[in-house]
């Protein structure tokens, strides 16, 4: 898919697509931060059917919806070309000894081996997590490593 981008002077940039099913969509991101997404006339191209103003909460949270699926999806197709390679999604369970510490606690890539790539709560991803990021039980914990490293990452958020 070829995004397209447009320098707006005075204004800032759009990024603008045409889907698989001929809808174009842009997004408008002013200088001043605020961004705005473009819904543009089936009819005609250059003439916006829908604008709307996202606050950068709103902007974040659309986001997350739409990339927390896409991260997930790019893990499995990266495990598929990467031979020894696996992701998984483990759930924090609520009586884990490191739901409500600092992620960087469980020590996992130095025990295992294995990395955490995101976490996903209540919908919303967290890429790349610091090890000060605070775990809470029923997050999602993406991790890839090797098949035996990943379940030692399992067992440490379930036993310690």
């Amino acid at each position: 898919m070829e995004v397209e981008q447009t320098v707006l002077p005075g204004i800032g940039l759009r990024h603008e697509f045409t889907t698989r099913s001929g809808r174009r969509i842009g997004v408008v991101s002013h200088r001043t931060g605020r961004r705005d997404l473009v819904i543009y006339d089936p009819e005609d191209p250059d003439s916006a059917c829908e604008t709307i103003r996202l606050n950068d909460e709103e902007a974040d949270a659309l986001v997350e919806l739409l990339g927390a699926p896409r991260i997930v999806q790019r893990l499995n197709a990266l495990h598929a070309e990467v031979e020894g390679l696996v992701s998984l999604q483990l759930p924090i369970p609520d009586g884990s000894p490191y739901a409500g510490r600092p992620m960087g606690e469980a020590r996992v890539r130095t025990r295992t081996g294995a990395s955490i790539v995101a976490v996903v709560r209540g919908g919303q991803v967290f890429a790349s997590p610091k090890p000060e990021f605070t775990l809470a039980g029923q997050d999602i914990v993406v991790v890839v490593g090797s098949p035996e490293s990943t379940a030692a990452v399992a067992d440490i958020f379930s036993h310690g």
